[in-house]
């Protein structure tokens, strides 16, 4: 367990570092439009997890560690986006469209809602 805690440790270290490289470079370099290096982390992100997936599902020899490494750990640190999106994908891909629809738009609108209550506290202090 201790180390599949420091390979998902490593791993998020990695991919945050990665994330704030990739959204500074990209302000700095390509365009400072709001969200744009967040967009492409996402964009990134699940392409990531899309290819690590992709290897294990066609039975690449990946350890566990290494996938707690590159899922959990990277891609979590650098866009928690690209597992949302792969748990969107492992619903559409049952056929669960109601759960899939269901859990798209409560994370959404839950979530902003949530950020939106988090902001609107802060305003009474």
């Amino acid at each position: 367990m201790f180390k599949t805690l420091i390979c998902i440790g490593l791993g998020s270290f990695a991919g945050g570092i990665t994330r704030f490289l990739v959204c500074t470079l990209v302000q700095k370099f390509i365009s400072d439009f709001f969200a744009l290096g967040t967009f492409l982390v996402n964009i990134i992100g699940c392409f990531a997890i899309g290819v690590i997936f992709g290897l294990i599902e066609k039975e690449y020899l990946i350890s566990f560690n290494l996938k707690m490494f590159l899922v959990v750990g990277f891609c979590g640190g650098f866009t928690t986006f690209s597992s949302f999106i792969n748990e969107n994908y492992q619903l559409f891909d049952q056929k669960n469209f109601y759960f899939l629809l269901f859990y798209t738009a409560t994370s959404l609108i839950g979530g902003f809602v949530m950020l939106f209550l988090g902001r609107s506290i802060t305003k009474l202090f």
